[in-house]
């Protein structure tokens, strides 16, 4: 089997740990979770979900495609939302990012974020070619 490769692209936010943006590993990438950090500021966008929905998606279509894939390529989504009533908002905000079939997805709640955002959300992706 092929080593794992590092997936890193400045058109999302670097990591803000000791943790790669994505890794390629066989015929899968797994991404780490983004969140609505704009890459060239490293700053938490203003704004409410929807805002801070694009963002993360929009951040995690920029690593899709340095890994050689887009966002169609996602097979699993986790979303982590700090308030389960955004969840609507969420789901209305992908709907203009996947095409169905949509990924498989879980949703949880969770008590807190990095950085004190209201998402964040990680994935895993068939390498281009490999669906």
């Amino acid at each position: 089997m092929a080593p794992e490769q590092i997936i890193s692209t400045t058109s999302a936010p670097a990591a803000i740990g000791p943790y790669s943006q994505a890794v390629r590993h066989g015929d899968l990438v797994f991404f780490s979770g983004q969140i609505p950090l704009d890459p060239e500021t490293m700053d938490v966008v203003k704004g409410g979900i929807e805002v801070q929905a694009v963002r993360v998606l929009e951040n995690m279509s920029a690593v899709a495609k340095a890994a050689g894939g887009s966002l169609q390529d996602i097979i699993k989504l986790t979303i982590f939302l700090t308030d389960l009533a955004d969840f609507a908002a969420v789901n209305e905000t992908m709907k203009r990012y996947f095409d169905a079939p949509y990924p498989a997805r879980s949703t949880v709640q969770v008590a807190a974020l990095p950085r004190g955002v209201a998402i964040e959300v990680e994935a895993i992706m068939a390498a281009p070619g490999t669906l």
